[in-house]
């Protein structure tokens, strides 16, 4: 076969990825508290960029604050469409979801990308008042060693509460120093987590010697401290509420046996009847098994909702976004203007022209970021009404392409904007992707059931049961059914495993135990 050569037409279609739609797309999946520290370090690049806090302290010099005011509100008319940003409803949702000014770079393409969450220190700080330093009688308000944040009350640690009862209790140097050792080996549990041979070993002494400060400091509060097993940390609190007899101290050597429910094989083993082994089985439930957490303990973040959603006073409901969590960023075109003038050469215009756009583009992203998640939001309240209105019974089933469908968007649009995006309802505060549930078929024939209504509805089944009649898996089938759901037994299974529901038999137990 010759080879030669020639030239051919086609045609051909392909998306091009610029930068700038490249970070568009990517502010789609930020949540609000994100998209703050990506626009703060946007800020610290681009020096046309300027947050919106509204007025200002007092008028600029030279007319520049009015010049300002003029081209806020000029690049605020050229880049917003007649609704509020920040707050729609069902009547001003018709826009389509792509970029201003460029129509032929759609947003919504399914394509994968990865963004990579950086993290931005906060660069803000505030004044600090130090004490009267007595020097010419008058106050030096500057920062030094007795400053007014010096005067906080602290919250203890568990380390420090330990050494403090280690000065006040053992007096001698060298067992002090075991102690101090035994401290650093105490996790946030309150559990040792060393062996003592090696500690011995360490510090130079008798393994028998480290056993005797253990068992001393064993006595410190919290009860159950330095503990080596759960079952040790179980019986130090007994002993400190004089309540580890023979029978309590059986009990704990079988603890594999109250995990299992196995009643007729504790009965045997403590040696006393049903009666008292439910009070055995209560104390044991009053109990710590981690003393050491409340200390050094961690304040849980609290969710910021991206999306606030209320009753409307007509009816229907009112969805905006959190204003409070959302950047506001503007150009800043009058200096643009006034450096741009004093450019010296190509290169400083090309970086200013760079910046402009590059700060435009910013602006006009997060407008489109805005709109979006408003749009997939609403139309998530609007096909989700009656669980709003009725409770979690009502949960209609919903996947992504019903959304993308309604709003006409792609499937990756409302999958990114549904990721790490929290709504807080007259029902509590969800994240947009707890909306989409799969389907279970109806018995009846009519509209399926949310799977998360029946895990809902399973829970209730098991809650309500009596001690005597106990619901097994079949049991809860025909009950579901005969409330004309179609559903597996190894669904139900399936499902009461992952609310973390014993089995039948394991709940038998329980109910006998009376825990």
């Amino acid at each position: 076969m010759a080879l030669s050569q020639r030239l051919d037409l086609r045609q051909s279609q392909s998306l091009v990825m610029t930068p700038q739609l490249q970070q568009a797309i990517k502010l789609l999946q930020l949540s609000n508290v994100e998209l703050a520290e990506f626009v703060d370090r946007e800020m610290e690049q681009n020096p046309l960029l300027e947050r919106d806090e509204g007025q200002g302290d007092g008028p600029a010099p030279d007319g520049a604050e009015a010049a300002r005011s003029e081209t806020r509100e000029a690049e605020e008319r050229a880049a917003q469409p007649e609704l509020d940003p920040t707050r729609m409803d069902a009547a001003q949702l018709t826009g389509g979801d792509q970029l201003p000014g460029d129509e032929h770079a759609p947003l919504d393409t399914d394509y994968e990308n990865v963004w990579t969450n950086g993290s931005l220190s906060d660069g803000s700080g505030g004044e600090s008042f130090g004490d009267w330093s007595g020097r010419g009688g008058r106050s030096d308000f500057e920062d030094d060693e007795f400053g007014l944040e010096q005067t906080l009350t602290g919250t203890l640690g568990l380390r420090d509460h330990l050494s403090e009862q280690l000065g006040l209790e053992i007096q001698d140097p060298v067992d002090r120093l075991i102690g101090s050792a035994l401290i650093d080996l105490v996790d946030e549990a309150g559990y040792m987590t060393g062996d003592l041979d090696d500690l011995a070993a360490q510090l130079g002494v008798d393994t028998h010697r480290v056993e005797a400060v253990l068992l001393r400091m064993q006595r410190f509060d919290p009860p159950g401290v330095f503990a080596r097993s759960l079952r040790e940390c179980l019986a130090l609190q007994l002993r400190e509420r004089n309540r580890l007899d023979p029978a309590m101290q059986a009990l704990l050597d079988h603890l594999e046996l109250l995990a299992a429910r196995n009643v007729p094989a504790l009965l045997k083993v403590c040696g006393v009847d049903s009666e008292d082994l439910s009070e055995m089985v209560g104390e044991i439930k009053a109990l710590d098994p981690k003393p050491g957490l409340r200390f050094d303990h961690q304040v849980a973040q609290t969710v910021v909702p991206d999306i606030l959603m209320r009753a409307a006073p007509g009816g229907g409901w009112i969805v905006e976004l959190n204003s409070d969590t959302l950047p506001k960023v503007l150009v800043n075109t009058h200096y643009f203007a006034r450096v741009s003038a004093k450019a010296r050469d190509k290169g400083e215009r090309e970086y200013l022209a760079e910046r402009y756009n590059s700060a435009n583009w910013l602006v006009k992203s997060l407008h489109q970021r805005a709109g979006t998640i408003l749009k997939v939001a609403t139309e998530i309240v609007r096909q989700q009404d009656r669980f709003f209105l009725k409770g979690v019974q009502y949960l209609k089933p919903l996947i992504l392409r019903d959304i993308a469908e309604a709003i006409g968007m792609h499937e990756s649009t409302v999958s990114r904007v549904t990721t790490n995006k929290f709504m807080a309802t007259p029902r509590g505060l969800f994240e947009l992707k707890y909306f989409f549930t799969s389907a279970i078929a109806s018995a009846d024939g009519e509209a399926a059931h949310s799977a998360e209504s029946v895990r809902h509805r399973i829970k209730a089944l098991i809650d309500g049961e009596k001690p005597d009649e106990i619901l097994s898996d079949d049991r809860l089938v025909e009950i579901l059914r005969g409330e004309g759901i179609d559903i597996a037994r190894r669904t139900v299974a399936k499902y009461r495993e992952g609310l973390r529901i014993p089995s039948s038999v394991q709940r038998r137990r329980e109910k006998a135990l009376g825990i």
